[in-house]
């Protein structure tokens, strides 16, 4: 009798052990669920895209924290966006961009032609955005980060901006915002050339620096006035290239526009010593075309035109100005 009690306290001191320690271990088991199903509905901040682009591909994180822009009209998309950048080149920041010259809130990276690679691998960026004044430094930005070329095809104009800017949308996650800023763009576009072509009227494209001009046709850097603005060329044999055609006034003169454009390169880099736009085309010999007889020499806006083109901001602008210079 009493070895089958011994026996019974025996089993019965056993079982309360074993349900001890089952309880025990489903209580240790209940944090790593916890742990598990955040894992699962966490945001993928990790999430990858691969950006193709004219100089190469990236693999770039989505929502990238660390931004270096290089370029005027990707920053001031990135602005209108509400996207904060890191760092940018702090000279001859458009008038409209001035918040980003401030050297506390903002990086200074270099210049928009010579990059300072130590600043800029000091940042540690998530991704360099590039155009055309930097493609020589791609290979050396790439080493630092992922770096995407966003520079504007100006032979295709509105197909490479709305791609550009398609771009930014997915990087950054404003897709919709995108979509909407280019709708009114598209509009704003078409009343723009509507109007242009109503008018008639055949448009001359100088750029003025340093006292000498230089051409620009279909096709070209500022080719947006005749290719979607809907403005005819005065001469549509103007050979395109970064820094236009060469000419004179006699040239001008001879072509005899009805709207001269005109954009002030000495203004837009803030080069005192050079002689205004105004001072460079409006001689006797550009006095006797119909556009200055009209009141059609338009000077255009040089931080939109020759700084900063190919953004929201600025295309937007753009079309603006040459559609209010119509009368």
């Amino acid at each position: 009798m009493k070895t089958r009690n011994m026996f019974m306290l025996i089993i019965s001191a056993m079982l309360v052990f074993v349900l001890a320690a089952c309880g025990n271990n489903k209580n240790a088991e209940t944090p790593m669920k916890e742990s598990e199903a955040n894992a699962a509905t966490a945001p993928a901040d990790s999430e990858e895209l691969t950006v193709k682009h004219k100089l190469g591909e990236a693999k770039v994180k989505k929502n990238p924290q660390k931004v270096v822009v290089f370029d005027f009209g990707i920053l001031d998309t990135l602005d209108k966006l509400g996207v904060k950048v890191t760092g940018v080149p702090q000279a001859n920041i458009p008038p409209y961009l001035s918040k980003y010259a401030d050297k506390e809130a903002y990086k200074n990276v270099g210049s928009l032609k010579e990059p300072d690679f130590e600043k800029i691998n000091a940042l540690n960026p998530d991704l360099i955005i590039i155009s055309g004044r930097q493609s020589d430094a791609y290979e050396e930005l790439n080493k630092i980060a992922p770096t995407v070329y966003l520079g504007l095809d100006t032979n295709r104009f509105m197909d490479s901006f709305k791609e550009n800017m398609n771009t930014v949308g997915q990087i950054f996650g404003k897709e919709d915002e995108i979509k909407t800023e280019l709708e009114a763009i598209d509009k704003s576009i078409a009343e723009v050339h509507d109007k242009a072509a109503a008018s008639g009227k055949k448009a001359l494209i100088v750029l003025a620096n340093e006292g000498k001009l230089s051409a620009y046709g279909p096709k070209s850097r500022f080719g947006i006035i005749h290719d979607v603005l809907g403005f005819a060329a005065a001469d549509d044999k103007i050979e395109v290239s970064t820094h236009g055609q060469s000419v004179t006034s006699e040239y001008v003169a001879e072509k005899n526009p009805d709207y001269l454009f005109v954009v002030d390169r000495g203004a837009a880099i803030k080069d005192k010593e050079s002689a205004s736009a105004k001072e460079t085309v409006e001689n006797d010999l550009v006095k006797n075309t119909n556009a200055f007889k009209d009141g059609h020499i338009v000077y255009l806006d040089p931080n939109y035109w020759y700084l900063s083109g190919g953004g929201l901001l600025s295309v937007q602008e753009m079309v603006k100005e040459i559609g209010d210079s119509i009368k």
